[in-house]
């Protein structure tokens, strides 16, 4: 006999297949994901933060607040790519 919560899960499954809980391969694939986008994301941080500290000790102000906000768009960009590949991670049916 199943349980309550192994009824649940099923039902679950079969109106929102999103939801079904991962495999072993999907959660790796979307810790790898993680650390790929850690990485790119900290790639970026350092380079922009180093032109951001050479525009600074020009005094020049302008570029500074351009590169602040190419950092924060950068970010938002990054995360965004993150979350559309670990969405298409989730929904794959493997």
């Amino acid at each position: 006999m199943k349980s309550a919560y192994e009824l649940a899960m099923e039902r679950l499954a079969k109106a929102e297949p999103a939801a079904a809980p991962l495999n072993a391969e999907q959660k790796a694939r979307l810790a790898e994901i993680d650390r790929v986008y850690q990485g790119k994301l900290a790639e970026r941080e350092i380079f922009l933060k180093q032109q951001l500290g050479e525009v600074l000790a020009a005094r020049k102000l302008d570029e500074a607040d351009k590169i602040r906000k190419q950092i924060s768009s950068e970010k938002a960009r990054l995360e965004e790519e993150r979350e559309e590949e670990k969405e298409r991670v989730r929904r794959s049916k493997r």
